[in-house]
């Protein structure tokens, strides 16, 4: 008998069958349908829509194609004003936000420059601040724009894999994201979503092991591989609940994208509707708690929950809950007949009926899983001679039985094996190991606390308290140990000393840490300090009036989160 036999137990009494049509999305909100425009000049094909599953946040807004290059011109959607100009390394890199008098505010990501009075605005500041990444608020005064007006490139900036352009229309007041598809814009779509998968949890997420029904869809009718269950399986709970993997697509795209609303029927009523629109900033991580973490650590795959974990508090995107929060309780012996419903952004729709009921009926035994119980929606501590952690109330998304092991290491500290890197935590908390070995003085500023997942490694500041005990601020179960960092940040270019330059449009540079990451980096030509911009672990500078012709010297500086700097110098031509 599998795992996944011991753990679970239903008969499915006929195949599932989906069928493709038009539906009517529930509950659509009133918002504006001819106010905004495409911010591009090419029509939309969508690269990502919103609510998508992302690592650690839903996705907030939908990501236009670019035809596969850069700099296509960006156009203000409406009438407003330029209120918010972001620059950072990762994110949205070159962000551009307008805020418009009915009450919402567009963003748009990923870009190039902007335009030329707007370009020049952002490098005076970043010249007066002496920082590339730079947050400017400004005024309605400032750079008020009309619908069309040309405000920017596209680009490939920040956390972007592919040229593209982000667009987000959020409410003003709250900040929330909320649905750009659902404004009025052009997008040509008869597709409807596809089920791949419905996965069966029967307890705990974190520990049970959920049964995955594998689904053949050609968009027009589904089912169940032949034999998939085709046997007898025993020990079923009361409660189960239903998840699935499940993607949406639209013409001209063949990029996957997700649904509008998912509900759940059971015998003709409505168990919980998802609908994905309006998700903050705020709560974006609660991602962790709808989709299986777990199956996505170790699987690969997303699943998207239509139950609500006990400490989801996610609670807009959910609605006609039953009494479970969305599970089935199916333990009667009756069979049962089971309906997910999928809706797009242009109401395209898919069905899935199909019949379950249990094989035993009865209490079941449970297992019995060693380790300290952890409750969700509570504090829970602990605290050893040489590891010590509190996780407050909104940390865990379900209980859990806590299990700590621990094994010689060869830095300042036993390793740590917290608990399982596939079990989720909401926020950073305070992790503080005491060391086992005496650290001279001149070496305290150079702890870290050191982790891995069982797959990478990475690094942080670790402080020291009063008591000789080293803390620093995580938020992942995993291994953990404290350990000694001098060492600097390396610097490598293609350009040599002496180089004649009169024809490059800038210098480049990678900074690449080995422990922790660059925290500090500034670049000087001349004695002058000059623009160099951050994309991941390359650092340029692009030619501009800071730089004349002649000889010159630059002297580039970079340093790690603990202090570690490296001091490049490069004497060249323009």
């Amino acid at each position: 008998m599998t795992i996944q036999q011991r753990f679970f137990s239903f008969l499915l009494l006929l195949p599932a069958f989906a069928m493709a049509q038009k539906g009517t999305t529930q509950n659509t909100p009133a918002y504006p349908q001819d106010y905004f425009r495409n911010p591009l000049d090419i029509p939309i094909f969508l690269a990502g829509n919103f609510g998508e599953c992302r690592p650690g946040h839903f996705h907030s807004g939908i990501d236009i194609k670019t035809k596969g290059k850069e700099n296509e011109p960006v156009h203000a959607a409406g009438d407003g004003y330029v209120s918010r100009i972001k620059m950072e390394k990762g994110g949205f890199g070159h962000g551009l936000y307008i805020t418009h008098p009915n009450g919402y505010t567009t963003l748009y990501a990923h870009l190039n420059n902007f335009s030329p009075a707007i370009q020049k605005y952002v490098k005076e500041k970043q010249y007066e601040k002496q920082r590339w990444d730079v947050d400017l608020q400004l005024t309605p005064s400032q750079f008020p724009v009309k619908k069309g007006d040309q405000i920017a490139w596209s680009g490939n900036t920040g956390a972007s894999t592919a040229p593209h352009l982000h667009f987000e229309i959020r409410n003003t007041k709250t900040e929330h994201p909320l649905n750009p598809e659902l404004f009025g814009l052009t997008i040509v779509d008869n597709l409807p979503p596809v089920i791949r998968e419905i996965a069966i949890d029967t307890g705990n997420i974190y520990e049970s092991v959920p049964l995955f029904l594998k689904i053949t869809n050609n968009n027009i009718a589904a089912k169940p591989l032949k034999g998939f269950l085709d046997t007898a399986i025993a020990n079923i709970p009361g409660i189960i609940g239903i998840g699935i993997n499940a993607d949406d697509f639209m013409n001209g795209s063949d990029n996957s994208l997700t649904f509008y609303t998912a509900q759940l029927y059971m015998d003709g009523k409505l168990q919980v509707q998802v609908t994905l629109d309006d998700i903050g900033y705020d709560e974006t991580r609660y991602i962790n708690a709808y989709a299986d973490y777990k199956t996505k650590e170790l699987n690969k795959k997303w699943i998207q929950c239509l139950f609500q974990l006990p400490s989801n508090r996610l609670d807009g995107i959910f609605s006609g809950l039953n009494a479970n929060r969305g599970m089935l309780d199916i333990s009667d012996g009756k069979a049962h007949k089971i309906e997910i419903v999928l809706t797009d952004d242009r109401n395209n729709e898919t069905r899935v009926p199909f019949y379950l009921r249990t094989t035993r009926l009865g209490a079941v035994k449970s297992a019995n899983p060693t380790g300290i119980l952890f409750s969700a929606n509570k504090t829970n501590n602990y605290k050893d001679n040489d590891l010590s952690f509190s996780l407050d109330e909104r940390q865990l998304y379900d209980d859990i039985h806590f299990v700590l092991a621990r094994m010689a290491g060869d830095g300042l500290s036993d390793k740590f094996a917290i608990h399982y890197p596939y079990v989720p935590l909401h926020h950073n908390f305070d992790l503080a190991i005491k060391p086992n070995k005496l650290i001279p003085f001149a070496l305290r500023s150079k702890v870290i606390l050191k982790y891995t997942d069982g797959k990478d490694e990475d690094g942080r500041v670790a402080k020291a308290d009063d008591n000789g005990w080293y803390k620093a601020g995580v938020r992942n179960f995993g291994t953990y140990w404290l350990a000694i960092d001098t060492t600097a940040p390396v610097i490598t270019t293609a350009h040599k000393n002496g180089a004649n330059l009169s024809k490059a449009k800038q210098i480049l540079f990678t900074v690449k840490d080995a422990t922790t990451s660059v925290k500090i980096f500034n670049g000087y030509i001349d004695d002058k300090w000059v623009c160099f911009e951050q994309h991941g672990s390359s650092f340029f500078y692009k030619f501009d009036e800071h730089c004349g012709k002649g000889k010159h010297q630059l002297v580039f500086k970079a340093e790690d989160e603990n202090g570690n700097e490296r001091v490049f110098k490069l004497t060249f031509t323009r």
